[in-house]
């Protein structure tokens, strides 16, 4: 188990993301709920921290935010019960889960449209899980130039952190320094209005509950 995590210098070893795990996310879409959680990954290459610019590249046409709260694993973990889960994480961040919507539209797969380079804001720190009462009680919100755009709580999971993470460690051993990011709640730029999907010159902040918040402004590749 880690005693203390230098978020400036921290970089995860894998990042596993959790999609459709709000019920008003699903809800926002077509409405149909998964039946187990839907995995997927982005590239350890794309993370930066709290103040640091988010390129908005060239390619690309449709970018979007997306809070989330992450979870640091501090112990490796293999096929562990939702009751032993606790004894595994090392504690809490924030992430914000930047996309490339058209290019996810488009592709086959999401691991691209998820991991451009600056695609993975996070921080401002990691919280111990000490010091956090219970990560599935938290408000968590994304704000574009001081508006804000998603409004929420962890507690509207629809896979609790428990769930998700014997589910993964069933197939995937997890390792010290991994990092779960577990789904964003309704209010993403792409299913409200285009005109809340990122432009150049943007300043997104996201923030949860007994974290804090980061803040990252958009630029022209």
């Amino acid at each position: 188990m880690f005693n203390k995590i230098n978020i400036k210098t921290f970089i995860p070893d894998k990042i596993i993301c959790v999609g459709m795990n709000y019920k008003s996310h699903v809800d926002e879409q077509d409405g149909r709920f998964p039946n187990k959680p839907v995995l997927f990954s982005k590239a350890t290459s794309c993370v930066i921290k709290n103040g640091q610019v988010i390129l908005y590249p060239k390619e690309v046409k449709e970018l979007d935010y997306e809070v989330e709260l992450a979870i640091i694993i501090g112990e490796k973990a293999k096929k562990i019960a939702e009751k032993e889960v606790m004894d595994y994480i090392f504690g809490y961040t924030i992430i914000n889960d930047v996309t490339a919507r058209d290019i996810q539209k488009n592709e086959s797969q999401w691991y691209r449209a998820k991991s451009f380079d600056t695609f993975a804001p996070i921080g401002p720190e990691i919280v111990p899980k000490e010091k956090i009462k219970d990560p599935q009680n938290l408000n968590l919100r994304s704000y574009v130039n001081g508006e804000i755009r998603q409004n929420s709580n962890t507690s509207d999971m629809i896979f609790s952190i428990k769930k998700l993470i014997s589910y993964i460690s069933s197939s995937i051993t997890l390792n010290p320094g991994d990092l779960i990011a577990t789904g964003t709640p309704a209010g993403v730029g792409v299913f409200t209005n285009k005109n809340n999907l990122l432009k150049a010159g943007d300043e997104v902040i996201c923030e949860i509950e007994s974290i804090g918040k980061i803040r990252n402004k958009i630029e022209k590749e």
